[in-house]
């Protein structure tokens, strides 16, 4: 036996067409501000940041994450001062 598909409420008719986004207007500027923050994502610092992978003994992560927890820092952040750091000893800042 062969299903009939059954006639859509009068309400949600103008969704059964393709590109129902046509339709919407702009967003109220609110909802536009928002939008433009979220899509901006992370702020950039300096000439932005690179992702690396290095390999760090257990023990000293779980105590510099300790101490950045403590400081209300995070990881990366501790990374940086630390590098920050060995470079100004060097001479190379």
């Amino acid at each position: 036996m062969k299903k009939r598909a059954m006639p859509a409420p009068a309400d949600v008719q103008e969704f059964d067409t393709e590109l129902v986004i046509d339709t919407f207007g702009s967003p109220p500027p609110a909802a536009a501000a928002l939008w433009r923050r979220a899509r901006r994502g992370r702020p950039r610092k300096g000439k932005g940041a690179k992702v690396v992978c290095v390999s760090i003994e257990s023990n000293l992560l779980a105590r510099s994450d300790a101490l950045a927890a403590r400081l209300g820092i995070g990881r990366a952040a501790l990374v940086a001062r630390g590098l920050r750091a060995v470079l100004a000893a060097q001479g190379e800042i």
